[in-house]
């Protein structure tokens, strides 16, 4: 037996006995026992990192689908009926593949070109919009954003502080995250008929000025805008209002013809009604061995999150912030201000740039944006080290411990086999 042979035997072997040990340990693992498990995570998550590393092994050593199998096994650990999944390094998409089934009603088979809700990924396209009209001069970051809107928005706390594109792009506008506001948000979808036009006006001025019909003081924090980062959805939804009345277009117009268009992202869009309902993934909801579906919706803050798109779009989209900008030959967005928004801007928000997450594993530094809402969850990152990105759909919110962990390993196992292309 040859030495090549034998040591990738003895991989595969490692391989599938550290796996098993997760798949028991995490079918053991209470979710109500948060902090043994948290230890447990930590530790098979090292084992894991130890075992499976790849980056050493030769490309022709690692069967073609062993990761796919793992892949198959972590979403029947956690649930999850639909997987859709991208590579993209430097500027090519080098794999991309679809599992499982995102319609179970109708037995209909993921593809890399099933569409998703995108759910919190689409802020990077509600700060792309932005930089845009910024780079043309029709907005300074440092503007009070009460400039163009017609209503006045500050922090009733700290009326004399004015709040800006930078504050609301990097979450500093001192808006409270995710407070139970009314959302007159979820609405069904029906093709043709009765979808919510995107028109959030008078929905932002009644919640967020005081006095409003949806008003609430839990609106604000008793901080000053620019001082502390506090994740807000409803910021992304003034910004995606703010595109509007600028451009002078309404937001799907505009990202349609600036953003969509340019990069080829034909099966990308905010409203249904653009897009092939009979590939849209149904989101659901997995409780005791059932899987429950959700109508498809919308929400009144869609810039912040509602996107819908194929992971074969959007890695065109993550191409061109890999690459300064460029994708193909369209240009979206200029080299110095790609760098501009891939970078902290405030010192309380160190892990976030303008529209994109900025984190640290390891040694390793990561750009991107998670996603999660009813019925789905999703990511998109990639490494500037190496220009290597990965993204990910499921159509089911990922809550507990071990769904958690499953979708978490999900990114390290693309970035592996990612290795190996």
């Amino acid at each position: 037996m040859s030495r090549i042979l034998l040591k990738k035997k003895i991989m595969i072997g490692v391989l599938i006995i550290c796996i098993n040990l997760l798949l028991l340990s995490l079918s053991a693992a209470s979710t109500n026992d948060t902090a043994s498990f948290g230890k447990e995570k930590v530790g098979l998550l090292r084992s894991l990192e130890k075992n499976f590393d790849m980056r050493g092994v030769n490309a022709e050593e690692i069967k073609e689908n062993f990761v796919d199998c793992l892949l198959y096994r972590l979403m029947k650990l956690a649930h999850m009926s639909a997987l859709a999944a991208a590579i993209v390094k430097e500027d090519k998409v080098v794999w991309t593949k679809g599992f499982g089934v995102y319609d179970r009603e109708n037995n209909k088979k993921t593809t890399e070109e099933t569409i998703f809700l995108a759910a919190s990924i689409s802020k990077t396209i509600t700060a792309t919009a932005v930089m845009q009209l910024y780079e043309k001069k029709l907005l300074n970051l440092d503007d009070d954003v009460n400039k163009y809107l017609p209503f006045s928005l500050r922090n009733p706390n700290y009326p004399e502080v004015p709040i800006t594109f930078r504050m609301l792009l990097s979450h500093h506008a001192s808006l409270a995250t995710e407070p139970n506001y009314p959302r007159p948000t979820f609405i069904r979808m029906i093709p043709g008929d009765g979808e919510l036009e995107h028109y959030p006006d008078p929905f932002l001025k009644e919640y967020l000025v005081p006095g409003g019909m949806h008003y609430t003081p839990r609106v604000w924090e008793d901080f000053p805008p620019g001082k502390e980062m506090r994740y807000a959805n409803i910021g992304y939804a003034v910004l995606g209002y703010l595109v509007e009345l600028i451009s002078d277009q309404t937001f799907e117009t505009y990202c349609r013809e600036h953003i969509f268009d340019p990069l080829g992202m034909h099966n990308s869009s905010f409203r249904v009604a653009n897009l092939n309902q009979s590939r849209l993934a149904v989101p659901y909801d997995y409780h005791a061995g059932t899987y429950y579906p959700f109508m498809h919706y919308d929400t009144v803050d869609y810039p912040a999150s509602g996107l819908r798109s194929s992971v074969v779009d959007l890695s065109r989209f993550l191409i061109a912030y890999m690459n300064e900008g460029m994708y193909n030959t369209s240009r979206i967005l200029k080299e110095e201000t790609i760098s501009l928004m891939l970078s902290p801007h405030y010192d309380s928000g160190k892990h976030y740039g303008l529209g994109w997450q900025l984190k640290s594993e390891g040694s390793e530094q990561y750009v991107g944006h998670s996603g999660g809402m009813h019925g789905v969850s999703t990511m998109m990152a990639f490494k500037p080290s190496d220009n290597v990105g990965v993204i990910y759909f499921i159509n089911e919110r990922v809550l507990n411990y071990r769904e958690q962990f499953a979708f978490s390993l999900i990114k390290q196992l693309l970035f592996w086999k990612a290795d190996a292309l």
